[in-house]
């Protein structure tokens, strides 16, 4: 895929394109790369979801607020829509990362994604950039439960699976990736009401094992 899908996939055409080459480069790949990019992106994003978190919901209060908004902009939230928008095919990442599958990577997916976000807001401003993340977030927005209480995934999975006398998910270490300042670690989840484990990713075990138990609870809610 080229630029240009990309570019009409995020429903912006770059006046720069050296921003969105910027901004999809790995540090792994040499200078420049995308980490201030990172950084500029992670406050945009912060500050649009609080926006519509805050027009949307009128009669919540700051900490609840600030739940929902972490919910939305952690890892794998992000990890989602770079995987809906093919990210990964467009990364340029450095030889080792590229042989340990680090275009699948959801860390590396999720920092390129709000490395993007700035990267618009650079080339067109504020108000294009707010735009496309409200595109971006709309139905995970729209998908709040401010009521819900919140459970992690592995705990929401388990009671899920007792709820129907099926048997508990087992997990497994696939394999830890990276050196050892950045590594980032592979579980997979086995059920046996699902074809395949899946497999999930993240900074330490315990993020992985979230990851991969989000994803089986996914695959068993639309059986």
């Amino acid at each position: 895929m080229t630029l240009q899908h990309l570019q009409r996939a995020l429903g912006h055409e770059f006046a720069d394109q050296a921003l969105l080459r910027q901004a999809l480069t790995h540090r792994s790949h040499g200078l420049p790369n995308n980490e201030r990019l990172e950084f500029l992106g992670d406050s945009i994003l912060n500050c649009v979801v609080s926006m519509a978190l805050f027009e949307r919901f009128g009669q919540l209060r700051e900490g609840e607020l600030s739940r929902l908004r972490a919910s939305l902009v952690r890892q794998d939230a992000l990890h989602r829509i770079a995987v809906e928008l093919q990210l990964g095919d467009h990364l340029n990442l450095g030889e080792g990362e590229m042989k340990s599958g680090g275009f699948r990577r959801p860390s590396i997916l999720a920092d390129a994604l709000e490395a993007v976000f700035a990267a618009v807001f650079l080339d067109a401003g504020f108000a294009t950039a707010k735009a496309l993340i409200d595109r971006l977030y709309g139905p995970h927005i729209d998908a709040v439960n401010p009521g819900a209480p919140t459970k992690d995934p592995k705990t929401a999975l388990q009671e899920w699976l007792q709820g129907r006398r099926m048997k508990l998910p087992r997990y497994e270490m696939v394999q830890v990736l990276g050196e050892a300042h950045a590594q980032e670690f592979e579980v997979a989840c086995t059920i046996d009401a699902l074809p395949a484990p899946t497999i999930g990713r993240g900074p330490s075990r315990r993020a992985a094992e979230q990851q991969s138990a989000e994803l089986a609870l996914a695959q068993l809610r639309k059986k």
